[in-house]
């Protein structure tokens, strides 16, 4: 995710760049999305770093929902 760029409003206005390892800015990324998945993407936020179970034993990111209550999946990888 070295491409990746995030960026913060400063208190003056002006957006500022957010600097940190890529976990962190995954992190951040991620809690963004999930902050504004409404607004941005119309898909109700339901669950963070939900588990798919002992078969899979594995997590999805961030779970939603559409506006026809169709589940969501969003994934967050870093693919270098």
């Amino acid at each position: 995710m070295t491409d990746l760029k995030l960026f913060r409003r400063a208190a003056d206005g002006r957006d500022v760049e957010v600097r940190g390892s890529t976990v962190a800015l995954e992190v951040e990324l991620q809690r963004r999305v999930e902050a504004g998945m409404a607004l941005m993407l119309g898909i109700r936020f339901l669950a963070s770093e939900h588990p798919t179970g002992p078969w899979h034993r594995g997590r999805i990111d961030t779970l939603g929902l559409d506006e026809n209550n169709v589940p969501v999946l969003v994934e967050f990888t870093d693919r270098r």
